[in-house]
């Protein structure tokens, strides 16, 4: 057995200049399909709740939802928009005008330089829209032109459309957290993925190329898939992908 002198252990490299990054802050966040507005039961919850009426499947993996009215999802609206972490968001389909789905930052350290995107609810006009890209290249531009390291995705495991959705906006695959929780009853196993700071210029290039009107025919149609590339940036795959 080979035995390691503790004055010869590595250590992780030295992170120089290291400036804890603001909290995420309450503003708008405008892009050209999509725009974000922090979470507000007067101004959002009965539109969205329009949205997400009748679709409860959005809710399947998520900790809170199923709502059976109006007045439960406003009086859920109303208890989080008050919170910092999770910190959410009501974001608005620029191409329909209307407020179709919510996300948020959370497990938010910025003494670590981490943070986490998720409670992502697309209703179904926001599901694979520019909007939805865009809503989700917004928030992580901004966490790390704020100066975050690490920007995690987690989902659970048998969420596969989530699955697929993370390494198609970027995320690397780390692994499973096995029995991570127990959500509405029943056990929960988290898949994790992130992304880091030196993956953000070529992930930002892929987003911007999707995102580029010249990326879309005159019916809509994508002519370069995101995944492919940002599967030039990413350093894990999924393997159940």
């Amino acid at each position: 057995m080979n035995h390691i002198d503790p004055t010869d252990a590595p250590v992780g490299p030295l992170v120089p200049d290291f400036t804890p990054p603001s909290l995420p802050p309450r503003a708008v966040m405008q892009g050209t399909y999509a725009v974000l507005e922090p979470l507000n039961a007067q101004e959002h919850a009965a539109l969205l709740f329009r949205a997400f009426e009748g679709q409860d499947q959005i809710w399947r993996y998520m900790y809170d939802g199923p709502f059976s009215s109006s007045a439960q999802f406003h009086r859920w609206v109303r208890d989080v928009e008050t919170r910092d972490d999770p910190l959410f968001y009501a974001i608005k389909n620029l191409e329909t005008g209307h407020w179709e789905g919510v996300a948020s930052y959370l497990r938010i350290a910025p003494e670590s330089g981490s943070i986490e995107v998720g409670s992502i609810a697309f209703s179904p006009a926001l599901q694979r829209t520019r909007a939805a890209t865009e809503a989700m290249y917004l928030m992580m531009a901004w966490a790390f032109d704020a100066g975050y390291r690490r920007y995690e995705w987690k989902c659970n495991a048998l969420n596969m459309p989530s699955r697929r959705a993370a390494q198609r906006l970027g995320f690397s695959y780390e692994g499973i957290f096995r029995q991570a929780t127990v959500v509405k009853g029943r056990n929960r196993d988290t898949a994790w993925f992130a992304a880091i700071d030196a993956e953000w210029p070529g992930l930002k290039e892929a987003f911007e190329a999707w995102l580029s009107p010249g990326n879309f025919d005159e019916t809509g149609n994508q002519r370069e898939r995101l995944g492919d590339l940002t599967g030039l940036v990413r350093v894990a795959n999924d393997p159940l992908i």
